[in-house]
């Protein structure tokens, strides 16, 4: 085995590596940019070496300074992780060229598969079922809107050489073809530097399974089963499990073949991912194949009893797969979701900034996280703004959703904006638990997920004024010096009649009144439209348990001096900002005048110039943040005044781009 291993990433999967080599007695190189000099994977490894500035260009790009890094620390192997270099031929044959083991498939492999274009073909010759579609050499825009003709719509355009679904556009007609092809070799172009495209007739309502496979240098190759990867969001995954609840059987035999004979069409060594997009009647066609660990990885881990990271250096070290096909055997069902620092409820925005509060569940034999940030860090705007990935598992389906359920409702992020609200719902829709979702329902449904305008009911408001008094008046006591003095009582008392004291909270933009006289867990409260009597409230600092009116509810709440974080019975989670007890009105002069920066990026199209007239909503700027592209729209018809941003320019968050004439 080897004893000295450099891992070329950052982040969880860093994190997640290093773990593994720590448990092997492997001695474990980091690597960093400027930006993480104190990130956790810092931290873990036995030593981390700089490698350049911050973005990903001038640091986990940098093949030559990590190979460099790699000699100078006597590496053996290099473990790439997932993303950056994982899947660059060049690098791959720069570590075979420099004596120094690249732990996943040789460059050849990865160059057939690393276009989806040949990889098309590799698969036809191996009868390995395909949707129809082009993949030819000649990539004039005038060929390619004549084969889509011919294809016939719907039909789908992929980046060739891209993944993770960067610059994918559906098309429904021919009059739409021109626009979403320029759109998608833009950001292939921007995102991988080849503006090669692939079209392909767009099955409705898929699924999107794929299949873990792993082969090594005896001539071995085998499957671990398939993931189900259908909850999407623009192509990009929100939920992954095992086993599918989709497949049976026999569907799971032939497309099991179906993956180790692509794997074999390629000589294929390592770990790798072959996907499959999959029909309502149960069709499946080969869709790509990632010549890589995938990030949803765990949920094999745990339902399989197996460790895929350390098969991948037992097999990058020579050694043989250590189960035949027959023995792979599945046991339980697993979930993983994603814990992102993003804002669902305005188009999912990457956010950063500092994590001041990040509680997670406790890691038990049912709940696993895999992170690469603790409280205190800072997510930065240069990398994927994931803060964890969340693993459950369970004899059954329904119980590991009740897990995840559970293990997302312990979670509490405070500093940038976060996604869990938005995957507590989603574990919670129907189209979940009744598994008949598809890759395109969370975009038709969205509204079904977020929260948006929606404002909670009257005695969840009335919750969580409850446990902000109680949590007051603790505190109050917990602070004097002598808790039993009157002068040292939060209740508002007062000579004549009772005290009363106003809890004010801010929910959605939206501002909420409570007037409370009471003490002690015994209060009347009202707003302008309501009333209640709550008796025999009780908080331990996590659940609050009280009668209203008589009715005894109980409620998950968790609260301080700044917010109340409260699930109502229905499980949906409502942050409570808490705001000073009297407002006055406040106007900006500016509001509906400007375009500003929603955070730091870089603008990569301006689509409209000083003096043009536009109307609202009409896109006048793309800008680029967080791995992903924003379309910052004119927030009312008018003229505009002034841009101070080109193509190109790096601009930081709350700068003003446009300027309207008043």
């Amino acid at each position: 085995m080897f004893q000295r291993v450099l891992i070329a990433n950052r982040g969880e999967i860093a994190c997640r590596v290093i773990r593994t080599c720590r448990r092997l007695g492997i001695h474990t190189i980091a690597v960093f940019s400027e930006a993480d000099k104190d990130a956790q994977h810092v931290r873990l490894a036995d030593e981390a070496w700089p490698i350049g500035g911050p973005r990903p260009d001038e640091s986990y790009l940098r093949g030559d300074a990590i190979i460099e890094v790699a000699k100078k620390t006597s590496a053996q192997a290099i473990h790439p992780g997932y993303g950056f270099l994982s899947e660059n031929t060049g690098f791959s044959r720069a570590c075979k060229e420099a004596g120094i083991v690249f732990i996943g498939p040789d460059p050849e492999s990865i160059e057939a598969m690393g276009s989806k274009a040949a990889a098309k073909r590799l698969m036809s010759k191996h009868d390995v079922p395909l949707v129809p579609g082009y993949d030819g050499d000649d990539q004039n825009n005038a060929r390619l809107a004549e084969q889509a003709h011919k294809i016939g719509y719907p039909l789908i355009i992929k980046p060739s050489a891209g993944g993770g679904g960067k610059g994918m556009q559906i098309v429904r007609g021919d009059e739409e073809f021109p626009d979403a092809l320029a759109t998608a070799q833009r950001v292939a172009k921007a995102s991988f530097g080849d503006a090669s495209m692939l079209l392909e007739r767009y099955i409705e309502h898929p699924r999107h399974i794929e299949f873990q496979v792993f082969g090594d240098r005896h001539g071995n190759v085998i499957h671990v089963d398939e993931r189900e990867c259908s909850a999407q969001r623009r192509y990009q995954k929100v939920l992954e499990e095992t086993p599918s609840p989709f497949l049976d059987a026999e569907r799971r035999t032939a497309m099991g073949a179906a993956a180790v004979a692509a794997a074999k069409a390629v000589n294929y060594v390592g770990a790798g991912t072959v996907e499959f997009i999959v029909g309502p009647q149960g069709d499946f066609h080969f869709m790509e194949m990632n010549t890589r660990l995938q990030v949803e990885h765990p949920v094999t881990e745990m339902t399989h009893g197996i460790d895929l990271v350390e098969w991948q250096l037992r097999i990058a070290d020579g050694e043989a797969l250590p189960l035949t096909q027959e023995q792979v055997r599945s046991h339980g069902h697993a979930i993983e979701v994603r814990l992102y620092a993003e804002d669902p409820d305005h188009g999912f925005l990457p956010s950063s900034g500092k994590l001041t509060r990040l509680t997670l569940p406790q890691p038990s034999a049912h709940v696993r996280l895999d992170g690469g940030v603790i409280e205190g860090d800072t997510v930065t705007i240069f990398y994927d703004p994931m803060i964890a990935k969340l693993i459950v598992w369970d004899t059954d389906r329904p119980s590991a959703l009740q897990r995840v359920r559970g293990a997302l409702a312990a979670c509490e992020i405070i500093g940038p904006k976060s996604n869990v609200a938005f995957l507590e719902r989603l574990v919670r829709h129907p189209a979940v638990i009744e598994h008949r979702i598809d890759t395109g329902y969370l975009d038709r449904h969205l509204d079904e997920f977020v929260a948006g305008e929606t404002q909670p009911e009257t005695s969840v408001v009335f919750a969580a004024a409850v446990a902000a008094l109680l949590r007051d008046e603790r505190h109050a006591a917990g602070d004097a010096a002598d808790p039993h003095s009157p002068w040292n009582e939060a209740d508002a008392w007062r000579i004549g009649h009772a005290g009363k004291r106003i809890a004010a909270f801010s929910v959605g933009g939206q501002r909420h009144e409570i007037e409370a006289r009471g003490h002690a867990g015994n209060y009347q409260l009202q707003t302008d439209d309501a009333k209640r009597v709550i008796t025999h409230a009780r908080w331990d600092g996590e659940t609050l348990g009280a009668r209203f009116d008589g009715e005894a509810r109980r409620f998950d709440a968790r609260a301080d001096a700044s917010r109340v974080l409260l699930h109502d019975a229905n499980g949906i989670r409502w942050r409570f900002e808490r705001l000073p007890a009297f407002a006055w009105e406040t106007s900006d002069a500016a509001a509906g005048s400007q375009i500003a920066a929603p955070m730091p990026g870089r603008i990569v199209l301006v689509k409209a110039r000083a003096g043009d007239k536009v109307e609202a909503g009409q896109e006048l700027l793309v800008m680029e943040a967080m791995k992903m592209e924003l379309s910052l729209k004119a927030p009312r018809a008018g003229t505009i005044d002034a841009l101070s941003a080109a193509a190109g320019d790096f601009v930081e968050a709350d700068a003003v781009l446009v300027r309207f004439a008043e």
